[in-house]
């Protein structure tokens, strides 16, 4: 056979690869051995046969989802995700054929912006092939979901159509309590060392300058509502108490601070990633025992670990939940002292409102992510080398105004980059607080785009949501293909969802949010 003749008659590899590995997942079905993925809906080759056939077209399905609950957006055989769910109810809603039930590739399933486990999105694109001829084919999906997972509609999209591939940018949202930017305690481990660090730096002054606005709340927060509180102490209650929080002798309280312990506990080091969430109340969010330092380049650590409470809700002081409190004897007075301190602490940092000049100090810091950076140390398995983790930021911005929910103040941070990697805008977050919180210079990010390794750690998946993703390039192919063509291609938007979204943002997502935070502490 020549050269010519051979290439005529070539075999489709693709197809031949396909059929394959079809035989092979019939036979693994047949024998019992192939484990059916949970997402998946297995039909009879009957029920297929009897099922007609149907036009399918390419399409941008938008959605809104809350993540609680969930492993995250992306498929997984053995987890439950939204892109399972949303499968499921595809093929149970007739918008994917029977013969295509057990496996999204089948029907081109691929997905905008993956977000990890209990991030949520207000708006977000799938791209598949899908059957569309029946017209209420959005709200019969809708009827096979819960209601944390929202179909807004879809639009026809190219034959070639990637929702992956073509989006331009992706705007997030993250919302944090504004009391995450309190700094620490003066006489904690970390007050201490910042003010050490400042002196060896010579930087004394503009460190006390950076944290002028917010250097009375712990004296104000002592006088008016720690020492009231301590004085109802019984003496060998208060002695404890006393021991607990400061390892120490008790001294006259109008000479010892009595807010926070002086931590012992590890402080951040360089040369140890996590890839762990910050715990509840810990890391950005914790002003009291779980006080880490930031991320800096000493390297330093510290053998000293509190075993006890810190004021923060960490120890035997941290509330617990119905069933656990079921099971616990009660506490004992000590116990109760310490909770009951632990609950005044907590309450006077939800009651702290920002103020402008500090809120602006957020915005400053925002300012330094902007541009394209080596975002290597916000991330997992990035090395400083790899060009991959150079990413552009196109804006990061604090809301002007926070929201009061619950007695606690939320400021609404967004940002709005070409693409993401994991963790990277968690991390950015807690970088942002830890520079504001402790008073550092706002060059400290720009040094992390160095080579030289940070450890960051992730701020709570609670509060990251994705806004929505941006297809302004496709967006204005198809007006100019409008001109010539008689296909209709819709704009890939999520502006005729306005309302819906942002009811479903409100009930869905926000208020999650605000309940699981209250409930939690998180």
């Amino acid at each position: 056979m020549g050269r010519s003749e051979w290439s005529r008659n070539a075999v489709n590899k693709r197809a031949r690869t396909e059929a394959t590995q079809e035989a092979n997942k019939r036979l693994k079905l047949e024998t019992g051995d192939e484990k059916i993925p949970i997402y998946a809906t297995r039909f009879s080759k009957e029920e297929i046969e009897a099922d007609a056939r149907k036009p399918k077209k390419k399409v941008a399905v938008m959605l809104g989802y809350a993540g609680s609950g969930y492993k995250g957006l992306q498929i997984n055989s053995d987890e439950k995700t939204i892109e399972g769910d949303l499968f499921k109810a595809f093929v149970t809603a007739g918008a994917i054929s029977k013969a295509n039930a057990d496996d999204p590739k089948k029907s081109s399933f691929v997905r905008c912006a993956r977000t990890d486990r209990g991030v949520h999105a207000a708006g977000n694109i799938i791209s598949l092939k899908m059957i569309v001829e029946d017209p209420n084919i959005v709200q019969k999906i809708n009827e096979h979901l819960p209601p944390q997972i929202r179909v807004w509609g879809f639009e026809q999209a190219k034959g070639s159509f990637s929702s992956y591939q073509l989006c331009d940018s992706r705007i997030y949202e993250y919302l944090i309590p504004t009391y995450c930017f309190l700094p620490p305690h003066p006489q904690s481990f970390l007050g201490k060392e910042l003010v050490d660090l400042a002196n060896e730096a010579d930087d004394l002054a503009g460190y006390e300058e950076r944290q002028k606005e917010v250097s009375g709340f712990w004296a104000e927060t002592e006088e008016k509502l720690v020492k009231p509180f301590l004085d109802t102490l019984e003496p060998e209650i208060f002695t404890e108490v006393h021991k607990v929080l400061y390892n120490e002798p008790p001294m006259m309280l109008d000479t010892q601070p009595v807010v926070e312990p002086i931590l012992r506990n590890q402080v951040m080091s360089k040369s140890t990633e996590t890839s762990t969430d910050v715990p509840a109340t810990a890391g950005v969010c914790n002003t009291a025992a779980s006080d880490l330092e930031p991320a800096n380049k000493s390297g330093a650590t510290s053998s000293r670990h509190d075993s006890s409470i810190g004021l923060d809700g960490e120890g035997v002081a941290r509330g617990t939940n119905a069933t656990e409190t079921d099971q616990r004897p009660p506490l004992s007075p000590l116990e109760d002292a310490l909770k009951q301190l632990k609950n005044i602490i907590v309450a006077a940092k939800k009651a702290y409102r920002i103020p402008s000049t500090r809120l602006a100090r957020v915005q400053a810091v925002l300012n330094n992510y902007l541009g394209t950076h080596n975002f290597h140390n916000y991330t997992i398995a990035k090395l400083p080398h790899d060009p991959s983790a150079k990413r552009v930021i196109k804006s990061f911005t604090a809301g002007p105004e926070p929201v009061l929910i619950n007695n606690t103040e939320w400021l609404s941070l967004k940002v709005h980059g070409q693409s993401f990697m994991m963790h990277q805008i968690r991390k950015m977050v807690t970088m942002a607080a830890y520079i504001v919180r402790c008073g550092c210079p706002e060059e400290r990010i720009k040094d992390s785009y160095e080579h030289e390794k940070y450890t960051i750690p992730k701020a709570p998946s609670l509060g990251l949501l994705l806004e929505r993703p941006v297809f302004d390039t496709y967006n204005r192919d198809i007006a100019r293909e409008k001109e010539w063509s008689e296909i209709e291609r819709g704009r890939i938007s999520f502006e005729k969802f306005e309302k819906e979204v942002e009811e479903f943002k409100q009930r869905e997502i926000y208020g999650r949010i605000f309940r699981e935070e209250e409930t939690n502490d998180t």
